[in-house]
């Protein structure tokens, strides 16, 4: 029998070990049946790996949106990032396996300089467009699809993490609901102190509170007033005086 056949990709090294991935391996069985119900697109569930949370996708039929054609696309994905600090960027070393359940054996696709991915805010998603020919998984003789079942894994290596500490992220709430909120200050001529607080109230099911400066807040504004509004994380309304 001959070897499988693969495209001669430029960065990507192929290899056969014997051992199994060390953080995660899905094995999809009535594999045929992702095409036949037009399952564009598989998610594999959420593993750990370096101290991050992690997914596979795969494309069973190429993934559409880069034009692949006749071929398998495999991805990394980083999951549940929101708390992450402002610029947070992972770098990691990926390895990804498909089991050839014949020969028990695994084959490992991965960068062929070994270079580590980086994945942040702007790109979680990292892989192969062109993981496997469609040809070559479905060949039988080559062990990779049997009694319509293939396993494949991945293995994650963090290598370095950092945080800028900088950075903006804009959430648009479709159908925001606009609410108001009355602050009545009595006496105000007579406000002595640097700053006051209203009452915390509620809006868009968030506490926050104003802050009064009656003479300004900050060098040369006083004659001025300054007002602002202050978002209340973990606190109790009644910790505010």
């Amino acid at each position: 029998m001959g070897s499988p056949e693969f495209d001669d990709l430029q960065g990507v090294e192929r290899m056969v070990s014997a051992t199994p991935p060390a953080q995660y391996v899905v094995k999809i069985q009535s594999y045929s049946s992702l095409s036949k119900n037009s399952v564009g697109k598989y998610e594999s569930g959420v593993f750990q790996a370096g101290g991050y949370k992690w997914k596979l996708v795969l494309y069973p039929n190429g993934n559409k949106s880069k034009n692949v054609k006749d071929h398998v696309s495999l991805y990394l994905s980083m999951v549940e990032t929101s708390s992450l600090p402002s610029g947070w960027e992972v770098h990691a070393l990926v390895r990804f396996f498909l089991r050839d359940q014949d020969k028990d054996n695994y084959l490992i696709i991965q960068d062929a300089m070994r270079k580590e991915w980086h994945f942040h805010g702007m790109k979680l998603e990292c892989g192969f467009d062109q993981f496997i020919p469609l040809k070559t998984l479905n060949d039988a003789r080559n062990g990779y699809l049997m009694d319509d079942t293939c396993v494949f894994g991945a293995e994650v290596s963090v290598t370095n993490e950092k945080s800028t500490g900088q950075g903006e992220n804009l959430l648009m709430i479709k159908g925001a609901i606009s609410q108001k909120h009355v602050w009545k200050v009595d006496n105000f001529w007579k406000l002595d102190k640097e700053f006051y607080d209203s009452k915390v109230f509620m809006a868009g099911n968030y506490k926050w509170k104003i802050r009064l400066y009656p003479n300004g807040k900050g060098s040369g504004l006083e004659g001025f007033v300054s007002l602002f509004s202050s978002f209340c994380r973990h606190r109790h309304p009644s910790s505010w005086h």
